[in-house]
């Protein structure tokens, strides 16, 4: 028998002779088949096996640190926004709402509004053409304390949360990972809504400060975790504050939505490291706890102004 004939043959082409082995299973595979491995070369079987159980980069968090470091969700809630924003302008606002703090049609239909003593539960707004009748929060209008955080007054009040939200966003992000850091932002964002039904309930609120103040108070919980510093956030967020009370924006929002952060963040932060599970059971009890203290305000509006 000559040395041709009694040459192995790659496992995947059986017409191509070869002399190379995969260093892990010792198998036969010819140039094509081959890839490069620290020591020799391994077969593609052998390749997707140790990419199946390679264990996944996790952030101090339990997060995937891979692709928090995109900042993929930071980005697409910017996106959204934007959208929104867009959307408000050619849904009836025009131009002159971008320069405004005008309600347009769908801050109507939108934006945050518990009730409006001495006025009907419920208000009315024409959008491409229809006629659209929608809820205030006490009249069961609940979905608004969500959309009003991507409605903005005007395009610098969107540009001020939005150029925030890319600031803290893709370090928080990074540090806990794509679905703690949505968590944490809807949350906290959902906070500054209740503090707003609570103590300005009659006033139309719309922006995503609650959610971008939330950023504050989470990244000042996750930067003590991990013994960063902080001074730069405290400066940045007492401006911030300053700004709020000078400008007369929602304090109740924006003071809701910070403390809704720092809660996030205690739960992510005080939570054991091998019991990372946990942060799940406590962004649960917090979001009941919201959703309890807003029923018993709509209970307690109901009482005093009859809402039907």
């Amino acid at each position: 028998m000559s040395e041709e004939q009694s040459a192995p043959v790659c496992y995947r082409h059986r017409n191509r002779q070869t002399y190379l082995r995969c260093v892990r299973c010792d198998k036969p595979i010819c140039a094509d088949c081959r890839i490069d491995a620290p020591v020799g070369f391994q077969c593609p079987d052998c390749v997707a096996e140790g990419r199946r159980t390679m264990r996944k980069t996790r952030s101090s968090f339990g997060g995937g640190a891979r692709a928090g470091a995109a900042g993929t969700v930071t980005k697409a809630l910017i996106g959204a926004n934007v959208a929104v924003f867009v959307l408000a302008l050619v849904a009836g606002g025009g131009l002159a709402a971008a320069t405004s703090s005008a309600l347009t049609p769908l801050h109507l239909l939108g934006a945050e509004i518990g009730y409006l003593p001495g006025y009907r539960s419920e208000v009315t707004a024409e959008v491409f053409g229809m006629s659209i009748t929608a809820p205030f929060v006490a009249a069961g209008g609940y979905y608004r304390m969500i959309t009003g955080m991507f409605l903005h007054f005007g395009a610098i009040h969107l540009l001020f949360n939005m150029v925030v939200l890319w600031m803290l966003g893709r370090i928080l992000e990074r540090d806990l990972g794509p679905a703690r850091f949505t968590a944490a932002y809807f949350l906290s964002g959902l906070a500054g809504s209740v503090a707003v039904y609570l103590f300005s309930y009659d006033t139309f609120t719309a922006g995503a400060s609650g959610a971008v103040y939330g950023l504050f108070g989470l990244l000042i919980m996750v930067n003590r975790k991990l013994r960063r510093d902080n001074q730069g956030i405290y400066v940045l967020l007492g401006l911030n504050l300053v700004l709020t009370l000078i400008m007369g924006f929602s304090f109740a929002g924006h003071v809701g939505g910070l403390v809704g952060g720092l809660i996030c963040g205690a739960i992510l932060t005080f939570t054991p490291r091998e019991r990372r599970r946990l942060h799940w059971v406590g962004f649960a009890v917090f979001l009941i706890a919201l959703a309890v203290v807003t029923f018993i305000q709509t209970g307690s509006l109901d009482n005093r102004f009859d809402i039907v």
